[in-house]
């Protein structure tokens, strides 16, 4: 019976290792660390990085990934690990919510400002104070 455990065991390790996805690094601009333990590693042009590496990107940095045929970047103040990372880049959603941005609300906000001081100028040449 401990041999069939330890086996199982085994071939659910070994199962891991096998369908893990492998990203090779390509290039590396600022600082980009990856957790190596209780300590943080840099992360190196010809690294080669498995889906569940913990990775870190500072500002003004980014970090380019190959899998494959397929390149994924991923852009700066990002942490997680690499499977997550890259699927974000590619635009595809794992898990959890996305938002709908909004982006027309800055140029509404300028409008309703311009028509409320447009609005302050025509009620000025209608006041009779002002004109006197």
């Amino acid at each position: 019976m401990k041999k069939i455990v330890i086996l199982a065991v085994c071939m659910f390790v070994l199962t891991g290792f096998v369908f893990a996805q492998n990203y090779s690094v390509q290039s590396v601009t600022g600082q980009v660390q990856r957790e190596d333990g209780n300590s943080r590693v840099a992360v190196r042009a010809g690294d080669t990085l498995t889906s569940s590496t913990v990775i870190h990107t500072g500002i003004g940095a980014s970090l380019v990934l190959a899998e494959g045929d397929k390149t994924f970047t991923i852009p700066a103040a990002r942490s997680g690990n690499v499977a997550e990372l890259a699927a974000a880049a590619s635009g595809v959603r794992l898990n959890g919510n996305i938002a709908r941005v909004d982006t027309g609300a800055a140029t509404r906000a300028a409008g309703q400002i311009t028509t409320a001081s447009a609005r302050a100028s025509d009620a000025a040449e209608d006041d009779d104070i002002a004109a006197e």
